[in-house]
């Protein structure tokens, strides 16, 4: 048997977090990618209890630095002394390039960066980040009612089989 030596020592898996539903469906999903977390030590272990909110999470672009706003970590109970801010600005990690791609991307009308989901992979925090461009209010409704006649037809379906 080969091992996935590429890993490390903690497992290559990939274990989610957190998954922000509504950001596909507030806005269609242009591009994807996966970023590195700064984050404080209670930050990590409230976020691998799953502890996190950002439904309102967006991130932008200062100085050569992405920023993840709105995002809130909740306190871990059990840190006596070295709580963190829950609602504090989290920086994420990307190269050059890729910062100097999403800035143009996000400097053109409509776009932002929202974040996607958060995931442990190889014992690592990441976050999936997404440029986004807002669906207008009839866009909303086709994919509702796309997803009602999805339901009906496999219900359908299931009943027919059911009658056999």
């Amino acid at each position: 048997m080969k091992e996935n030596k590429s890993a490390g020592h903690t497992g290559g898996g990939i274990k989610q977090i957190a998954f922000n539903r509504r950001a596909y469906y507030n806005y269609e999903v242009v591009e994807k990618i996966e970023c590195g977390i700064v984050l404080q030590g209670s930050e990590v272990k409230s976020l691998k209890d799953g502890r996190v909110s950002f439904p309102d999470g967006w991130a932008e672009i200062q100085n050569g630095e992405v920023w993840l706003r709105q995002c809130v970590i909740a306190e871990y109970p059990f840190a006596a002394l070295f709580k963190h801010e829950p609602e504090r600005p989290k920086k994420l990690l990307l190269h050059k390039q890729e910062i100097k791609r999403l800035k143009r991307r996000v400097d053109e009308k409509g776009y932002t960066l929202t974040p996607l989901s958060f995931y442990l992979k190889g014992g690592k925090v990441k976050v999936e980040l997404g440029v986004c461009k807002g669906k207008k209010q009839y866009d909303k409704r086709a994919v509702i009612r796309g997803r009602d006649l999805d339901r009906e037809a496999a219900r359908e379906m299931s009943n027919k089989i059911r009658d056999r």
